[in-house]
């Protein structure tokens, strides 16, 4: 069995691709292979060149793999379904363009959800009608990622969105052909949400293609829940720490993956400020250390 362990560009702070305060996509690619990691994802598109030629001179100059790439736009929201496709169509052609196996499916933060992150009684949830319309742009994405560029699609679920809490992520699953959308776990967004990360991998291992490594500070996330804290604000905040120093059970998570007999990649994500005070390349450095330490 092989394991991989990548990185993305959120781990210094790239959730944007127009966002001002982002680093060079050059220095994220040569840090990211000086931190210790063989492959990164693509980021938002439009951050990193969308020639081929390019970005993949880049990734052989850094000998970095393309691992996959994430639609983080408003499935949510009706009036956004063009631009949600836009990023979709987009991304699949860069991922195809590389060889690269992940498309990774996420709502955005939604202005109904933010203020209830973490709150899952509280959270306010969509009708019936809503919710199907919601679940057919999921498919119809999803169908198009799998049949149309032969990638392996997945949904993540993500603070502060209508897809967040583990209750709405496995009805969403039970909706959809698991032929064309899996899961890509991301141990923090599942504590941060209040639920336990490795009870979920135990009951839904199989369908799960794709792990984003990331950990929760819980005395952070007790005190962002309590205050209704921005999830950006948040990040800014430091809610996710180092691995090995918050609330997931990386050691567990590991076994789990090995008794399932898991290949592929399990990418870090830091989620970060890009003008924070702390250093990616430093924190990032440490992530590889502790994941090779426990025996990834």
């Amino acid at each position: 069995m092989t394991i991989s362990i990548g990185n993305a560009p959120c781990s210094w702070g790239v959730e944007f691709a127009d966002d001002p305060r982002n680093p060079d996509w050059r220095q994220v690619l040569s840090e990211c292979k000086a931190a210790g990691f063989n492959g990164i994802e693509l980021g938002p598109v439009g951050f990193m060149p969308e020639d081929p030629a390019i970005l993949a001179d880049a990734l052989a100059e850094h000998d970095l793999t393309l691992i996959g790439g994430v639609v983080f736009r408003a499935f949510h929201d009706p009036a956004k379904w063009d631009d949600v496709k836009d990023g979709a169509i987009r991304t699949c052609k860069a991922l195809a363009a590389h060889g690269a196996r992940h498309l990774v499916l996420i709502d955005s933060i939604s202005p109904r959800r933010a203020p209830t992150a973490g709150r899952v009684d509280e959270a306010e949830q969509m009708d019936a009608a809503e919710w199907a319309a919601y679940v057919d742009r999921f498919r119809s994405i999803a169908r198009m990622g799998t049949d149309d560029y032969g990638l392996d699609v997945s949904v993540h679920a993500h603070a502060a969105g209508f897809m967040d809490f583990e209750p709405e992520l496995e009805r969403l699953l039970g909706e959809i052909d698991q032929r064309i959308l899996k899961i890509c776990f991301d141990t923090g967004h599942h504590s941060y949400a209040g639920f336990d990360p490795v009870s979920f991998m135990r009951r839904h291992i199989q369908r799960i293609s794709y792990m984003h490594f990331k950990d929760i500070d819980p005395r952070v996330k007790a005190e962002v829940i309590a205050k209704r804290t921005g999830f950006y604000d948040a990040c800014a905040q430091g809610i996710f720490c180092k691995l090995g120093l918050g609330d997931v059970d990386f050691p567990a998570v590991r076994q789990l993956l090995l008794d399932a007999g898991f290949e592929g990649w399990c990418t870090v994500e830091q989620d970060c400020d890009p003008a924070g005070a702390t250093s990616p390349l430093d924190d990032n450095t440490y992530n590889g250390t502790y994941l090779r330490s426990i025996g990834f």
